[in-house]
């Protein structure tokens, strides 16, 4: 069997639950064997000796384990995603001679069923594609109901909701633009007839699946998703108990869908039965109604964009490391060219700032110290990354509504902005941190916006894939929070299950003015796209044009941290794709530093807190997947934080 081959291959060691018992066969005695072999790492418990006693921003969604992967070598085609029944079902697809698209399709609807606490059909996603010759940057976020007001997340004394309370129930409910989004790009890109690309998902829908030991780990921590009825019958036992790991699932309600979807396209989606049940819900949450109508699902549309690109040069390694397996790391220097989302998505000009600015420092030369970032070059990243969070607190929102500074959104990542904005680090051996960092002014104008205010950020999966035509795609989806806005659609025609809508309206700023009167340029309006930290994002050589890498991450605003980590990885420090996701995770919001819990030693810790930055170590659960061309294929990695495996010939 395909799997099994490439596992042995792969020599895929303890891994978190075991793959083959999961594909032999969807049948209740492979449910058990993989209940059997469930064994994660149990997640770290934060250690305080010696650390600062700060609460740290909520993580975007709960750790659930560390299991070692040790990457994925293949030759003509790879698929990476969060769930190995997803990742198969892409693979299914490129062996039925499908392309990147077709196969993100089918690893899209698998995840929906397996993985239905960070994306699905409710929610949206960003898709970038390269066919060999052209990058497309595919938008299918939700959009803000033509009900929505700028006060919408607001109480009646006038002050922001807590966030909960925004996220649950209606109210944070946005219009769902993913699966548009993936029949626009397959119009232009598929090769597969449409129906096929659901079949994997019906068939799991229908004949069950092994509930992950993930999943299982995040339904024992819910407590919201039981309160509704059509969630609670099928999460939960008949006793409130979530369902364990290696419980079979099925979720008849979902496959009636899938194969409407199949039949009839995004429409069965958008409008008639399903549509109504989407709008029933939203609307007669019984504490927090939203306004989501079927005009508005009726109207949505998935955008296609120009990606944001910009080059990023690389100085030659002196000692490249002798496991790095890619032919365009750990050789003289190279210039890139990044490419990822515009906005409303902030993550690729975040990242190309944080980038963009260590290079105007000695980071860009510092070797890693024993595996792992370096307390100074920690504090130069943490202070790039202030300054390109306050710029995106400040300029980033949907496109359609707010302009670009200085007329063009590459004016935040212009090689002399970026040089001006360096000068504000202090990188003096002994240099301190500048705590609040000023937003920029990369042209003429005055500031219009007033910076958006802190606010929570969540969940998220993401898809790399590559054919055996060169075609690659990256593609980050999402229902935001875990389990959204927990409401679960279902027609009510007998069946159980169904499939849960996002809460993108929380990525709006609560907020939308100042206490000066002045608009948040990522407030609520009808019709606007919330600001987005998903990062899809693919790597050239640009001497030559040819692919380098696709990645990308969940994790809400650190999906930033986590994307811009495994490029530095790769291509300044020489790493495969599986060692770079391996590192470490760091990053800061603007406040303090979180580290990721016992991956940093105590000299680390003092020297950061003797710079004057207060550190927070705590789990920092992210999922990241990468595929690297090599000198014989391609390579890829997949996070040991999560059950994600990479598949291929």
């Amino acid at each position: 069997m395909l799997v099994t081959r490439l596992l042995a291959r792969s020599a895929l060691a303890a891994p978190a639950w075991n793959v083959r018992a999961c594909f032999n066969a969807l049948t209740l005695a492979a449910a058990l064997a993989l209940a059997a072999c469930a064994t994660p790492t149990q997640p770290h418990v934060p250690a305080t000796t010696g650390r600062a006693n700060v609460a740290s921003p909520l993580a975007p969604e709960g750790a659930s384990g560390f299991t070692d992967k040790p990457g994925w070598t293949t030759k003509s085609y790879a698929v990476a995603a969060a769930n190995p029944l997803a990742t198969e079902a892409g693979v299914q697809m490129l062996q039925a001679g499908g392309s990147a698209v077709d196969a993100a399709i089918a690893v899209q609807m698998v995840l929906a069923l397996v993985e239905p606490q960070s994306s699905g059909l409710g929610g949206g996603a960003f898709l970038l594609h390269f066919d060999g010759q052209r990058i497309q940057a595919f938008d299918g976020r939700e959009t803000a109901p033509a009900g929505a007001t700028p006060t919408l997340l607001l109480g009646p004394n006038g002050k922001p909701v807590p966030f909960m309370d925004a996220v649950v129930g209606g109210r944070s409910v946005g219009v769902p633009g993913a699966v548009r989004m993936l029949a626009l790009a397959h119009q232009q890109h598929g090769r597969l007839p449409w129906a096929r690309l659901f079949a994997p998902a019906i068939a799991l829908a229908t004949q069950g699946f092994a509930v992950s030991p993930r999943m299982a780990t995040m339904l024992a921590r819910e407590t919201a998703l039981k309160r509704n009825p059509v969630a609670l019958a099928y999460f939960y036992d008949p006793q409130g108990r979530s369902w364990p790991t290696g419980h079979w699932l099925r979720n008849p309600e979902l496959a009636a869908v899938l194969q409407r979807i199949a039949t009839d396209g995004p429409d069965a989606l958008m409008t008639g039965p399903v549509a109504s049940a989407i709008t029933d819900s939203v609307q007669q949450h019984p504490t927090n109604p939203g306004t989501l109508s079927a005009q508005d699902l009726a109207t949505y549309q998935a955008v296609v964009r120009e990606p944001l690109c910009f080059d990023y040069a690389v100085p030659g390694l002196s000692a490249p490391p002798a496991t790095a397996r890619s032919d365009h790391t750990g050789r003289t220097g190279r210039t890139y060219r990044i490419c990822g989302m515009p906005p409303p998505s902030s993550g690729t000009i975040a990242i190309g700032q944080i980038l963009g600015l260590l290079n105007h420092t000695a980071a860009t030369t510092q070797p890693l110290a024993s595996g792992t970032p370096s307390a100074d070059w920690l504090h130069r990243y943490t202070e790039a990354a202030r300054l390109a969070f306050a710029d995106r607190a400040q300029f980033v929102a949907d496109p359609a509504f707010v302009e670009a500074p200085a007329g063009d959104w590459n004016s935040l990542l212009a090689p002399d902005y970026l040089a001006r904005r360096s000068r504000l680090i202090d990188t003096s051996p002994t240099g301190k941190s500048m705590k609040d960092a000023p937003t920029g002014k990369p042209g003429d104008r005055a500031l219009a916006y007033a910076p958006m205010p802190d606010q929570p950020e969540y969940g998220t999966s993401h898809i790399s894939v590559v054919d055996a035509r060169g075609n690659a795609l990256a593609m980050t989806s999402s229902i935001e929070d875990g389990w959204g806005s927990r409401l679960m659609v279902n027609r009510g025609i007998g069946l159980s299950g169904g499939f849960l809508l996002n809460n993108q309206m929380t990525d709006f700023s609560f907020s939308p003015a100042d206490a000066d009167g002045r608009p948040v340029a990522n407030r609520v309006q009808p019709g606007k796209r919330p600001r987005s930290s998903m990062a899809p994002t693919l790597v050239f050589d640009k001497d030559t044009g040819r692919l380098v890498v696709s990645t990308g991450s969940p994790g809400g605003p650190f999906i930033i941290h986590f994307t811009a980590k495994t490029l530095y990885g790769v291509l300044n420090a020489g790493l495969n794709a599986q060692q770079a996701i391996n590192l470490p995770n760091f990053g800061s919001l603007g406040g303090p530093i979180l580290l990721e819990d016992q991956r940093f030693d105590r000299d680390t810790v003092q020297a950061l807190q003797a710079r004057g930055h207060t550190v927070v170590e705590t789990p920092m659960p992210s999922g990241l997947q990468a595929i690297q061309r090599t000198a014989d294929g391609y390579f890829g990695g997949a996070d040991p934080r999560r059950e994600g495996v990479v598949l291929g010939d």
